[in-house]
């Protein structure tokens, strides 16, 4: 772009800027908030843009390229300190206080942590819900994207036909997802029902049962499967086949082949998957909320579910920060433990690490 061009679009931008600070009142507080906000950060941007052009004539190439690359850099950045760790640091104040964000605000220092522990029992059955989701949904998960992934990577008519199909699901929206499995598991007049009758069998109750409806939500997960296997087919072609050749000639069969070579060589991708899956586990929120909002009698109260109901329905702002936060930890204490175990399991270019 020259440098009339980018003056041009600086101007253009800073009375775009102009133009949303000074707007006439919409009547919504919050709106008129945003939209000034929006201006001066745009106010800001173009300010060091025009420094940048201007400054750029006494530059040495590599320190102009430096400051233009700040500049382009600075929205993200501001967006990072504004709405991701502002955000976060906020609701670390507010979990010390209780607070309704509008009229009450009471500091209470760590009590929402101390009744959290000790006198909410619903926390704890959140927990272990969200728990038993993890221990059933990742390994599910792992096992079928991978079995799926190895499937694909063979020699197979329509192979890019095959990839796409299984990858569809993933790209569908996880409300539509809960809504169509509404319709899969109905107990009555769902296709589970239909081919349970089929076959002599009564259908499980599914989301309608204390006892079927954590599991009927971790098999849900399933259908996102797709991303994981393009990530293990990836994985899998990166693999050197000659190593696998080699293995065949010393006479190992497939099933030697894949778990003694194969696999081993795809620790790495596993981990990866394994890690994403764990937390996004740990923050399942869509399906508990669309197709049971927590029941029957909370069995399917997760811990962002929870969150959920004690900031916007109980107005709790202050207790579910600090929920929260609780949650943050243990997924940390989690993710560390993960990764501390892989140094036993994940293979490395040049070795076992350890």
């Amino acid at each position: 772009m020259s440098r009339s061009i980018t003056v041009l679009a600086a101007l253009g931008a800073a009375a775009l800027a102009a133009a949303l600070g000074f707007l006439p009142s919409t009547g919504a507080e919050v709106i008129d908030t945003a939209l000034r906000a929006l201006g001066v950060a745009l106010l800001l941007y173009v300010l060091l843009f025009i420094i940048a052009a201007v400054s750029e004539r006494g530059m040495t190439q590599r320190r102009a390229e430096s400051v233009i690359g700040w500049v382009f850099a600075f929205p993200y950045l501001l967006h990072l300190i504004l709405f991701q760790a502002g955000a976060i640091l906020f609701s670390f104040y507010l979990s010390l206080f209780s607070s309704d964000l509008l009229q009450r605000h009471e500091f209470i220092d760590i009590d929402n942590y101390r009744y959290l522990f000790q006198d909410e029992p619903l926390f704890w059955i959140a927990v272990k819900h969200t728990l038993i989701y993890t221990l059933i949904s990742v390994p599910l998960a792992t096992v079928i994207a991978l079995s799926i992934a190895v499937l694909l990577n063979q020699n197979i008519k329509f192979q890019g036909v095959f990839r796409t199909l299984f990858y569809m699901p993933a790209l569908v929206t996880g409300v539509a997802v809960a809504i169509v499995w509404i319709m899969v598991l109905h107990p009555e007049f769902g296709i589970s029902a239909i081919a349970f009758e089929f076959f002599g069998l009564k259908s499980p109750r599914w989301f309608w049962s204390e006892d079927w409806a954590l599991p009927g939500l971790a098999m849900i997960a399933l259908w996102g499967a797709g991303t994981n296997m393009l990530l293990y087919l990836a994985g899998l072609q990166s693999i050197p086949s000659q190593v696998q050749e080699a293995a065949r000639i010393d006479g190992a069969s497939a099933w030697q082949v894949f778990f003694r070579v194969t696999l081993p060589l795809l620790t790495p991708t596993v981990f990866f998957n394994v890690v994403l899956n764990m937390i996004g586990s740990f923050q399942v929120f869509t399906q508990a909320f669309v197709l049971t909002q927590g029941g029957p009698n909370n069995a399917t109260l997760t811990m962002v579910l929870l969150i959920y109901r004690k900031a916007f329905q109980n107005f709790s702002f202050g207790y579910a920060s600090a929920i929260a936060w609780v949650l943050f930890v243990v997924i940390l204490i989690m993710t560390f433990i993960v990764f501390r175990s892989s140094n036993r399991w994940v293979y490395y270019e040049g070795g076992l690490r350890r």
